[in-house]
């Protein structure tokens, strides 16, 4: 099945094709086949569709700002946008190079992130806002209005609220090492609260590698 035939089933019929299949081409795959058409320009304008729309989403359940912000950071981070992506298998249309594909690739929460949010991108250019909503109506809403939902956390966040309970203390992140080719590195960070490494984490972003170790110090200070 096409990514076409997969949004027809979803009655969205698009327009211009080749741009939603510009949508799962990552960067990898556009230098092994010499063409300019890869998909971060499209990630740029998904993400600001995924925070209006989410933004829109939370706005009528009558939280503070604050909780509001936490929420929508929680629904549109890294972490989350790979669960999305996976759950509408999308990332079974990633266009990778070989290299990358061998390395894991297709699976990298940071590649099905921006891909997702490239596809977003596509999707608003082509056919606006309604078509969006029927995307992220099916992966986002029931995570809005069920809020047991636990899978996704941002923990820097939750970390730096910890530690601010105390006015005094402070968080920040350090880049312990980075390793591997530019299409599969490993970022090591710590979490230093105080002066004190309180947690470490891995991932193959520094975005992610602060995530992992944010939830290692926090699950540590938090018992």
């Amino acid at each position: 099945m096409d990514i076409t035939d997969w949004l027809a089933a979803r009655n969205i019929h698009v327009t211009d094709s080749e741009l939603i299949h510009q949508a799962f081409m990552h960067t990898s795959y556009a230098h092994e086949h010499k063409t300019k058409h890869d998909n971060e320009r499209l990630e740029f304008m998904g993400d600001a569709v995924l925070q209006l729309w989410s933004s829109n989403a939370i706005f009528p359940l009558n939280l503070s700002e604050g909780e509001m912000t936490r929420l929508r950071s929680q629904l549109v981070c890294e972490r989350a946008l790979a669960i999305y992506g996976r759950e509408l298998k999308l990332n079974d249309y990633l266009l990778l190079g070989a290299g990358e594909e061998k390395t894991g690739g297709r699976n990298k929460d940071a590649i099905i992130a921006d891909m997702f949010e490239a596809f977003l991108g596509a999707l608003f250019l082509d056919q606006g806002m309604e078509a969006v909503d029927v995307i992220l109506d099916e992966v986002i809403t029931p995570k809005i209005t069920h809020p047991e939902f636990t899978g996704v956390f941002d923990y820097k966040t939750k970390l730096q609220e910890y530690v601010q309970a105390d006015s005094r203390r402070t968080v920040h992140y350090e880049l312990v090492s980075s390793s591997g080719p530019a299409n599969a590195p490993e970022f090591v960070m710590n979490a230093v609260v105080d002066g004190l490494i309180m947690g470490t984490g891995t991932g193959n972003s520094k975005k992610q590698a602060e995530q992992n170790a944010a939830k290692n110090a926090f699950e540590k200070m938090a018992k």
